[in-house]
């Protein structure tokens, strides 16, 4: 075969794999696979109820965190096409809810609250990892607006809903009692838990509590961006702009359990819940559903992660017991 047409068969091929990417897109599809085959093949076992159980995503670079059932932490720098393991055996378990992993909407740093496992913090990507002294913890929200990330947050698993916090980076934690429902942090070190009566904050890290909203959020962790804190319901999404005093729904009634996932731009923002995953550009005004949910995923609290690449417009889930996925747009 001659150079000339060695280069044309180079670009019929290339059509056919570009077409190929153009049909795949719009669809939940596997990227976990080539990894569970692999740790299979080595023998390696993976813990119940098989296969993942975790997933987010770094919003600067784009880097996917995935969690293997008690195989710990693997990064894609490759939007999941291929995965390497990077705990070094700092984490352990699984991820019981959607809010386990809590990633810093600047990026790098990622806590990550686990259950029948090792729970860990990172703040350069997941090249070292600072081990928490407690574990087995449902989920949790850290204070991202300290180069440290040292005050965080977290509910334990099966403890009557027991919040714990921590001023150390996990390496000492105090008990703030029980019956908490959700948990959320505001720059400062500002407390919000939420009860069976509603929305309760402290700025004196727990001692005292004052009650500031009657909701109920759906959502289990608050997530904080800009200075915003924001919660999901099911009435549509809740925010406060001076850390947690007063709330006020954002916009439009929206269907919302996981989330919010912050965009590129202000006001650019999705959430998911039983309808499926629904963007707003307009900070709120308007929602659509942009994506369903993949099959056989569910929305509750022993639920799904999921994670939004907004600068390249892909989706990924994980829930326990299930290949990992992704959805480009």
């Amino acid at each position: 075969m001659t150079a000339f047409h060695l280069r044309v068969a180079a670009l019929l091929l290339l059509g056919v794999l570009a077409g190929s990417a153009e049909i795949e897109k719009g669809k939940w599809l596997p990227i976990s696979d080539g990894t569970l085959a692999k740790l299979e093949a080595d023998k390696i076992k993976i813990g119940y109820p098989g296969a993942t159980a975790g997933i987010t995503v770094d919003r600067a670079s784009g880097d996917v965190f995935l969690v293997i059932c008690d195989q710990g932490m693997w990064k894609s720098t490759d939007q999941g096409a291929t995965f390497a393991r990077i705990d070094k055996k700092a984490i352990g378990g699984r991820c019981e809810t959607g809010f386990a992993l809590d990633a810093d909407p600047a990026g790098k740093r990622l806590m990550c609250f686990m259950i029948y496992g090792a729970s860990a913090l990172t703040v350069d990507g997941g090249t070292t990892w600072s081990a928490s002294k407690l574990s087995h913890l449902d989920f949790g929200a850290t204070d991202w607006s300290t180069a440290e990330a040292t005050t965080m947050i977290a509910v334990k698993h099966e403890s009557g809903d027991e919040a714990v916090l921590s001023k150390d980076a996990g390496k000492t934690w105090a008990s703030l009692g029980k019956g908490f429902k959700q948990v959320g942090m505001f720059p400062g070190g500002v407390v919000m838990g939420g009860k069976a009566d509603g929305i309760q904050r402290s700025d004196d890290s727990g001692m005292t509590w004052t009650k500031v909203a009657a909701f109920k959020p759906a959502g289990l962790a608050m997530r904080v961006h800009d200075g915003v804190g924001y919660w999901t319901t099911a009435e549509g999404v809740q925010a406060s702009r001076d850390a947690g005093r007063t709330w006020a729904l954002l916009g439009a009634p929206v269907k919302a359990y996981y989330g919010p996932y912050f965009g590129t731009k202000a006001g650019h923002l999705v959430v998911i819940g039983k309808d499926g995953i629904s963007e707003t550009t307009d900070a709120g005004a308007t929602w659509t559903v942009v994506a369903p949910l993949p099959a056989g995923f569910t929305v509750g609290f022993t639920g799904p992660n999921f994670a939004w690449d907004a600068q390249r417009g892909i989706f990924y889930a994980s829930t326990m017991g299930k290949a990992a996925v992704k959805l480009v747009r």
